[in-house]
């Protein structure tokens, strides 16, 4: 049914219509971010934080808002939800050992199988989450967008099928190295807003020694992430596969 049959109520052909607008400015709202910090640290403005945490709540908001403006049913929102609850979990079991979480993985994971919204959701979603365990701040947004941000690069490179072999196996030789190189992803987005927000003087000498104190903690993200993916990622996307197959989704 098109948007334009009359038909349709009004509400249902303007929820619709924003749905599909929202979907098609996805990746302009993801870029809007990074756009948003490098006009930040050129104009060394004193409240850069504050506006780059308004720029990130918005771009958080619209993609929220397009994924309930499209009415996915229950059985769509299930395994969203459900994905986004292991990763939180995983965030708080693993939360002794600095970094070393499953999130980013299943980010990935659920964005391969799900498609990059769900991966979206699921990074999001697990951040928000599992911060009412390790406390909420003016971090959560920039952890919600980060590994929110993961997960949909993700689905975007599954569904060019860079993970798949043309057998249908999984290519771990381009797997696992993506899976090392979105945690150095996640830190460089984090740490490019501690650098602009909070180094003051922003310099050269103090930005890098910033990004240097992160940068072990970044590491060990990446070889968690690649860790995960190496275990979970076979037999998760292929269970996920038969659900989305059985029901539809």
């Amino acid at each position: 049914m098109s948007t334009t049959d009359p038909s349709m109520p009004a509400s249902a052909r303007l929820a619709r219509g924003a749905s599909r607008a929202l979907q098609v400015l996805e990746l302009p709202l993801l870029l809007a971010v990074p756009g948003c910090m490098v006009a930040a640290g050129l104009s060394g403005i004193d409240q850069a934080g504050l506006v780059m945490l308004l720029v990130v709540g918005l771009v958080l908001a619209l993609f929220f808002a397009g994924y309930e403006a499209g009415k996915p049913a229950l059985r769509q929102i299930m395994p969203t939800l459900v994905l986004a609850s292991l990763a939180a979990a995983g965030r708080i079991l693993f939360g002794a050992i600095p970094d070393f979480k499953p999130v980013s993985a299943i980010a990935i994971i659920a964005g391969a199988a799900l498609g990059p919204r769900s991966g979206f959701m699921v990074g999001a979603l697990a951040a928000f989450t599992s911060n009412f365990f390790f406390g909420q701040g003016m971090w959560t947004p920039w952890q919600m967008y980060a590994w929110g941000a993961v997960g949909y690069l993700g689905g975007v490179l599954a569904r060019l099928r860079l993970f798949q072999k043309p057998d249908g196996g999984v290519r771990y030789a381009v797997l696992v190295p993506f899976g090392f190189l979105s945690g150095l992803f996640y830190g460089v987005i984090i740490n490019a807003f501690d650098v602009v927000a909070y180094v003051r003087p922003l310099t050269w000498p103090g930005a890098l020694a910033r990004v240097a104190m992160a940068l072990p903690f970044d590491l060990m993200h990446g070889f968690a992430t690649s860790v995960f993916l190496a275990a979970l990622y076979a037999p998760w996307t292929r269970r996920i596969g038969r659900v989305v197959r059985k029901y539809g989704i």
